[in-house]
């Protein structure tokens, strides 16, 4: 048997180094000790917060998501309708509903596809048209008395709302009469 001096390595069966007096693991751990590395904890995290995500995606209500794009294009479209009576001078008014019988061509979908029209501005120059129909054609209006918006042309005009119901969903489009429309959820109590 060889003998060792201070400093000098000496390895023993058991995969143990001995350096200087201290003992230092060279070779594999025993089974018990492994453990996960920051890294794979990490990734293993990352997947689960993708899945989830994705999962909530998937399971998000169709008509919450019809009913708050029809709303976001609304409060787009009477933004445009204040500017253009702000612009021109003339009072702008929307009217949920419509004249009997009133159908308008749906853009885009050729000359004998007809869609029924949802809601109308009054008082818009013949250049300005803008769309008239709901995206979801179950979508239904409601204003309060009145019963129509004024979009102008003062630029300071009363707060107004409107809510936005289909089926079950309900959303209001509202305006402090000073900002812009802004889409929000529909007051506690508001009844279908």
């Amino acid at each position: 048997m060889p003998i060792s001096g201070p400093g000098s390595r000496a390895v023993g069966a058991t995969g143990h180094c001995r350096l200087a007096g201290r003992l230092r693991v060279t070779g594999p751990r025993p089974l018990g000790a492994r453990g996960f590395t920051l890294l794979e904890l990490l990734v293993v995290l990352a997947i689960v917060a993708v899945s989830a995500g994705l999962a909530t995606l998937a399971l998000r209500d169709s008509t919450t998501t019809r009913l708050e794009r029809d709303a976001v294009r609304l409060a787009a479209l009477l933004e445009m309708a204040r500017a253009e009576s702000r612009a021109s001078g003339t009072p702008v008014r929307w009217l949920p509903g419509a004249a009997p019988d009133a159908t308008r061509a749906a853009p885009g979908s050729g000359s004998d596809a007809e869609r029924p029209v949802g809601f109308r501005f009054l008082g818009l120059m013949g250049s300005t048209q803008l769309p008239s129909y709901w995206l979801d054609q179950r979508v239904v209006a409601s204003v309060p008395p009145p019963g129509f918006l004024q979009l102008g042309p003062e630029a300071i005009l009363p707060a107004q709302r409107l809510t936005l119901r289909l089926d079950e969903q309900s959303i209001e489009v509202a305006s402090d009469g000073l900002g812009p429309f802004v889409v929000g959820a529909a007051p506690a109590g508001t009844a279908p």
